[in-house]
């Protein structure tokens, strides 16, 4: 076998390596972003055809929004499951403040209108991330046992709130404000560790 028979031959494995690779990123990325084959294959078209830092800027962010995502819909269900238990099915009636109830009914006014799927039936899906803590704040009593201190949750609370602005915008986060947000989400889960005897 000649030098260049070996040459042709490791060449033509990168090229093969390559393809795999980018098939393979593909992949996890259709899988990241929870898609269908079908789906990503409809869509991947256009996709490619966005500016490459916009791409790549969105790669990033998708995990940012991933764990905002599952944080705020985690206060969620805590507060519902806190409140339920606490004052019946009926809590978010007599619960929640005026201000939030005024503008959930607008949120869901504007849907209506819009003639867009419902996205919820459950009111506090129509919440903002600062309208949870609002919540938590004005029904302190049933959350006093669970979460460390009124002050603390706030002060979270607001940290998870500006940052979330960026994610939520389609922003991307510098370093330091990743480090903020790993820093904030951790602060939420000693919140969540309840009052220190």
């Amino acid at each position: 076998m000649s030098d260049h028979t070996v040459e042709l031959f490791v060449l033509k494995c990168a090229v093969i390596e390559a393809g795999l690779r980018t098939t393979l990123a593909e992949y996890d990325t259709a899988q990241s972003r929870g898609l269908s084959q079908a789906d990503n294959e409809q869509l991947e078209p256009f996709i490619k055809q966005f500016d490459l830092a916009n791409r790549k800027n969105a790669a990033h962010m998708s995990r940012y929004y991933e764990i905002f995502y599952l944080l705020e819909n985690d206060i969620r269900r805590l507060i519902v499951e806190t409140m339920e238990s606490a004052h019946g099915a009926k809590w978010w009636d007599t619960r929640v403040p005026p201000g939030v109830l005024e503008e959930v009914r607008k949120n869901r006014d504007r849907e209506a209108q819009a003639a867009v799927s419902v996205r919820s039936e459950d009111d506090i899906d129509y919440t903002t991330f600062g309208q949870l803590g609002d919540i938590i704040r004005a029904n302190w009593s049933d959350f006093a046992g669970m979460l460390s201190n009124q002050s603390a949750v706030s002060r979270v609370m607001a940290a998870l709130n500006m940052l979330r602005g960026t994610i939520a915008h389609c922003g991307v986060l510098a370093e330091d404000e990743v480090d903020r947000l790993k820093l904030a989400i951790r602060d939420w889960f000693r919140v969540l560790e309840g009052p220190k005897s």
